[in-house]
């Protein structure tokens, strides 16, 4: 049960984006699990596999999609190149779990009971949703138009979609599942936070200090993969910041398109966060979701998710010598 749930953690992230994932599969674990402490560990679980599963998509993360925007990474060469990394920090993490719970029966869940209509309505929203998401970066490379735009006509569609479902229902029934309903529930301060973060960092950029800082690392360093070690401050500093100040301190000349020096950067502060529970929006997410106690996640899945995130960097460095 723990690696199917990890399973489809791991690949939905890709689509739906790392926070919308933890959030969806931490709610299902709640109506599947009785026990608080299996709730926790399933949790824990649902971090790590979260975050690995977004780093390898350029839908998957804030910072893959700003990379992607920017132009640092195209979608299918990331998509080639950190899979299996990504797939090194969840497999052992979800492997030293599993040993925990083998021989242990779940209590069955109770089942909701829905009629024929609401159960092929969901079907049709959930398959056109992933779809749309699909689309997304196919339009953009069909098109060669920026990605918010083929987002924009994702969610356009999908408002076309949910409206033909839901015309023959009751308004006040209908209005509750339609896109703009959805709209008004837009978390604000998130979305502020990160002008606030993306405004700073644009602040230093122009005032020089991010090239200045670059120059310094390149001259003490002298080396790609030791200048991207100050990534891993992603286990302490959300990696939002960390990647838009990469993105001012580098630019396209220094690291051309898909060089492993973005790949590198996208998979470490992708995945670094999972080391604690306040280090990405999806673990401060399951965090409330779930009551997880700090301290709990630092003694039980931190040294678990570091084990992941090294078997992670290994594999990447490995693949590069190849």
């Amino acid at each position: 049960m723990l690696l199917i749930i990890t399973l489809i953690t791991f690949f939905l992230s890709s689509l739906l984006d790392n926070l919308t994932t933890a959030i969806v599969m931490t709610s299902l674990c709640s109506k599947l699990l009785s026990e608080k402490e299996d709730r926790l560990w399933f949790a824990g679980m649902i971090v790590i596999a979260a975050n690995a599963g977004g780093a390898w998509s350029p839908l998957g993360d804030v910072t893959t999609t700003m990379l992607w925007i920017g132009g640092q990474i195209t979608a299918l060469n990331i998509i080639k190149q950190l899979i299996l990394p990504s797939v090194a920090v969840c497999i052992l993490p979800a492997l030293i779990i599993t040993n925990r719970y083998k021989g242990k029966k779940f209590a069955a869940a109770p089942k909701h009971e829905s009629t024929l209509k609401e159960k092929k309505d969901g079907q049709i929203v959930l398959f056109a949703g992933i779809g749309f998401l699909i689309f997304v970066p196919v339009f953009k490379t069909l098109t060669h138009l920026p990605p918010f735009m083929g987002m924009m006509l994702a969610l356009g569609l999908m408002w076309v979609i949910t409206i033909l479902i839901h015309k023959r229902k009751e308004p006040e029934i209908a209005e509750k599942y339609t896109v703009a309903s959805a709209l008004q529930k837009v978390d604000s301060p998130s979305i502020l936070f990160f002008l606030g973060i993306l405004l700073a960092v644009a602040a230093l950029q122009s005032v020089g200090i991010l090239k200045e800082l670059a120059t310094f690392l390149s001259v003490t360093l002298k080396n790609d993969y030791l200048i991207e070690l100050y990534s891993l401050l992603s286990v302490l500093v959300d990696n939002v910041p960390l990647v838009a100040a990469t993105q001012g301190m580098y630019d396209l000349s220094s690291y051309p398109t898909d060089h492993s020096f973005w790949e590198f950067i996208a998979l470490s502060t992708g995945t670094g966060g999972s080391a604690i529970i306040i280090g990405s929006a999806a673990g401060v997410a399951v965090m409330g979701i779930e009551n997880i106690d700090f301290m709990w996640y630092l003694k039980k899945i931190s040294l678990l998710a570091l084990l992941g995130f090294a078997t992670g960097i290994a594999v990447f460095l490995l693949q590069m010598q190849f």
